[in-house]
């Protein structure tokens, strides 16, 4: 046995210890073994800017309880660390870096910039690796990629060249998402919306060659500039003459087509819609349908281009917005101004509104790519966690669009296209060439874009490996056996590795999908620095152990839904993993002078039975419930069966034998006590790593990490369903003896006679064969037993339980009247407190104004009150 417990759990004193000597052995490192299965997971990689916060947490442990549970069942497990160079993330820190010091990226160039971005990556970057070591996630730290690897980097110029050469690629004008701070196109993940109170602007345009007009209403007046034309429903009487027949554009003076569309909603502003092609989605697709002219009208910055009336040109386009209004009520067009709220699109990176502009990009062709995307989700080869997102899946990938997979930035996969400055011809190269393939010419350029961030991480759970080399790792690790992420990462990155894994290797990338939930404050806000209610992780590790927080974020999250998460809550794992240091430090103290024995050749009571087999049946439910990912409902069953079962009811009935009984008896009940902490410890080493690592340690016979040791098998021989039954029957008579002790005030150093009816005189055999518990655990006496039929006595209470009454004197255990006297205040108190609660949901105002949640409150208050007003009733009776 090793050195044994300190006095006081203090997760401070060993969890960072463990996690040297976990590292330091080498217990996470993971290499093809040919006698073993598989079992991989590649971490969903952090921005390498990133640090830990709560949603990291509850991702990484769910990772981190599969690879642990996998390794102790014999897999080879395999846990793929690795971070995203994150290209606008990064890139938007390295210019704010930067620009402290009075530089831009324009100044110094390219070259000189991604060395700055570099030395900023490697000053900066990969915190969070640390921070994931602390939280204890068990990767494989020697397999750490990072998405600008040099062995990475070949794979996705790889991937580039191959699908450019298949056609999939391509360069083209199309409407794209526009952060005008970073003047870079970024998709829609890039994107946050956020409720703005604006104006809905109505606008007269008039129809040539009439005295008619049609008024239009838009939130963007600016944009006005760019229209080319104004579209109506056909079923809308008001403009059905309209159609067909030619406006005149207010400022510009331009004609343009009246057209319609059933897209137009009758009901929105005046029913009459401006078109802009170039400045919005639905405008541009209505423009594609009827081959409508497309003018864009700013510049990259999101000022006004010289496509517009000199006088608009250079402004910013809300500058604009205010001069247009302006000429608009000069020339008398401005009908009215509404209030309007209208949800608008935010660069998550330039934290301005985003604006849709037509720009030369390249994409990639997906329709044909996500076909087998598509079967492999469809027959089951890939299975969703929970089920529900499967249809969101399939929604994304039935109305998807050619893929924009380039950005204007410097810091990412530079896209390996290059081109002749002497005869224009172009390629994709996945070395850059010397010369011009067709004309000779040495005068080459290369493409100034860079490629979108998931177009370089879609590769990530193949390309982790040497791929396109086929080698050992890929060949043994690939596919991977679970993916564990966000839902709202599942068109942005889960469809499209699956794509790449169809498209490159003719194999799904992961068999099982994990999403998690959103963790929440408890008022359910989205956690947020803004809001000030996302907790630092490691300050949260730092006062209540990384195991606490692991195991109270696992306990909080039900199968992908969100999860209300607050500090306090984290009590909830430091009192679970207080619990079982304390009863770790009795169990241990207590072997100290026994040997123990072999459990299949020891004498084994009713009690000892029924602790064996309801160990057994946790090990069946943990297994079933991790396996079919229900992780939450795991700890629940844990902590039911250590906290409830095993150290509420079997250490406390051990110590009858422990300190009372024959060295056998005592030998016994250690052997029992050490086999099933042991086998509890492994049962929680996936959620709760450090503090079942420490105690393993200091078990008689126990050798190197618990991370190795076998993870429990269910094993029929130690079931005893008889003993269980009569063990559960003991424990509600137990409970019932108890109850009536709380309920009447017998202080707990005072013995009590008990009287036992039974409704089945066989019963009498459960009670015999467990006299000591029903004696000991509830302080009794004298124990006799009466007729099924016996009328309790005046100075007797009573209480019922299934197939048994049990009856308790009162006699010279407490003073009646003082009793009487306290329930019959405390009745008095209970019927104020209904009758204020009633008087207040009677109240038609607070019900019809108060928020539901307090209402309901209320509610659940009174169901409360008048069950307690019937319980003093029923003890106050029983008195009389």
């Amino acid at each position: 046995m090793n050195a044994g417990l300190p006095q006081s759990y203090n997760p401070r004193e060993f969890e960072e210890a463990i996690y040297r000597e976990w590292t330091e052995k080498g217990y996470f490192r993971s290499s093809p073994d040919p006698e073993k299965k598989p079992y991989t997971i590649v971490i969903p990689p952090p921005n390498v800017t990133g640090m830990l916060h709560m949603g990291h947490i509850l991702n990484n442990t769910i990772q981190d309880i599969l690879i642990r549970y996998h390794r102790m069942n014999g897999y080879e497990a395999c846990w793929i660390p690795g971070t995203d160079h994150a290209s606008i993330a990064t890139e938007a820190k390295v210019v704010k870096w930067l620009a402290e010091s009075g530089i831009t990226k324009e100044q110094i160039g390219r070259e000189k910039f991604l060395e700055y971005a570099q030395d900023w990556k490697d000053k900066y970057g990969g915190i969070i690796i640390g921070q994931l070591k602390r939280m204890g996630a068990s990767c494989d730290w020697d397999r750490l990629r990072f998405t600008m690897d040099d062995g990475y980097y070949k794979a996705v110029i790889h991937a580039f060249v191959d699908l450019y050469k298949k056609g999939k690629i391509y360069k083209g004008y199309r409407l794209v998402n526009w952060c005008p701070v970073s003047k870079s196109a970024i998709s829609e993940e890039e994107v946050y919306y956020k409720e703005v109170k604006g104006s809905l602007w109505h606008i007269k345009y008039a129809i040539k060659g009439t005295d008619e007009t049609i008024t239009i209403a838009t939130t963007r007046p600016e944009t006005l500039l760019g229209d080319t034309a104004v579209a109506v429903n056909p079923k809308d009487k008001r403009y059905k003459h309209l159609v067909g027949k030619t406006a005149i554009l207010p400022i510009a003076d331009r004609e343009i087509p009246v057209i319609a569309d059933e897209y137009i909603d009758i009901d929105f502003g005046t029913g009459a819609l401006k078109v802009t092609p170039a400045h919005d989605l639905n405008d541009y697709e209505l423009a594609k349908k009827h081959d409508l002219q497309i003018i864009n009208i700013m510049n990259i910055d999101a000022t006004l281009n010289d496509r517009v009336p000199e006088e608009f040109r250079g402004m910013d386009r809300y500058e604009a917005r205010e001069a247009v209004v302006e000429k608009l009520r000069e020339l008398k067009l401005l009908v009215k101004i509404e209030d309007y709220t209208n949800n608008v699109g935010y660069s998550e990176r330039g934290h301005v509104p985003i604006e849709p502009l037509l720009s030369e990009q390249w994409f990639m062709r997906m329709e044909e790519l996500i076909k087998p995307a598509v079967e492999k989700v469809k027959d089951g080869s890939v299975h969703f966690y929970p089920e529900r997102w499967v249809k969101t899946y399939f929604h994304w990938l039935e109305n998807i669009r050619d893929w924009c997979i380039s950005r204007q930035l410097w810091w990412g996969h530079r896209i390996p296209v290059y081109y002749c400055q002497d005869c224009g011809h172009f390629d994709a190269y996945e070395e850059a060439p010397k010369k011009c393939e067709k004309c000779g010419s040495a005068h080459l350029r290369q493409d100034e874009d860079v490629l979108d961030t998931w177009a370089s991480s879609w590769i990530w759970p193949f390309a982790v490996h040497k791929w396109p080399e086929i080698d050992k790792d890929l060949e043994y690790y690939y596919p991977t056996s679970a993916l564990v992420t966000a839902p709202d990462i599942i068109f942005f990155w889960v469809a499209r590795m699956i794509i790449a894994g169809m498209e490159f290797l003719g194999k799904i990338p992961f068999e099982k999908v994990y999403f998690t939930g959103l963790i929440r404050d408890e008022q359910g806000r989205k956690m947020s620095k803004s809001l000030g209610n996302s907790p630092d992780p490691l300050d949260v590790i730092a006062e209540f152990g990384a195991d606490a927080l692991r195991y109270t974020i696992i306990r909080l999250a039900p199968l992908g839904n969100d999860i209300l998460y607050s500090n306090e809550k984290c009590e909830l794992g430091r009192n679970f993993a207080n619990k079982i240091w304390n009863a770790s430090k009795y169990i241990l103290q207590n072997a100290e002078s026994v040997e123990p024995g072999d459990i299949r050749k020891i004498v084994l009571d009713d009690i000892d039975k029924w602790i064996l087999t309801r160990y057994e049946k946790t090990i069946e439910k943990a297994r079933a419930e991790i396996e079919g990912f229900h992780f939450n409902e795991a700890t629940i069953s844990l902590y039911d069966f250590i906290w409830g079962e095993f150290c509420d009811w079997y250490i406390e009935a051990s110590k009858i034998k422990i300190y009372n009984g024959t060295p056998e008896e005592k030998a016994a009940k250690v052997t029992v006590l050490l086999f099933i902490l042991e086998g509890s410890l492994k049962l929680l080493h996936p959620v709760m790593p450090f503090i079942t690592e420490k105690i393993y340690q200091t078990l008689p016979g126990t050798d190197g990490t618990i991370m190795r040791a076998e993870y429990p098998v269910y094993d029929k021989a130690l079931v005893f369903g008889n003993e269980e039954r009569d063990i559960e029957w003991v424990k509600q008579l137990i409970y019932t003896i108890r109850n009536i002790r709380g309920e009447k005030g017998i202080p707990p150093h005072v013995a009590v006679a008990v009287r036992i009816g039974l409704d089945d005189p066989s019963l009498q055999a459960r009670i015999d064969n467990n006299r000591d518990l029903v004696l000991r655990l509830p302080k009794v006496e004298s124990l006799d037993f009466v007729p099924a039929d016996y009328a309790k006595a005046d100075n007797e209470v009573a209480g019922t339980g299934p197939g048994f009454n049990i009856f308790i004197s009162l006699e010279g255990l407490i003073d009646v009247e003082k009793e009487r006297e306290k329930l019959t205040k405390e009745v008095a108190r209970v019927e104020g407190s209904i009758k204020g609660t009633k008087a207040k949901l009677s109240n038609g105002k607070f019900v019809g104004q108060a928020p539901a949640d307090i209402v309901q409150k209320e509610r659940d208050k009174l169901a409360y009150l008048e069950t307690e007003l019937d319980k003093l009733k029923s003890n106050l009776a029983a008195l009389k």
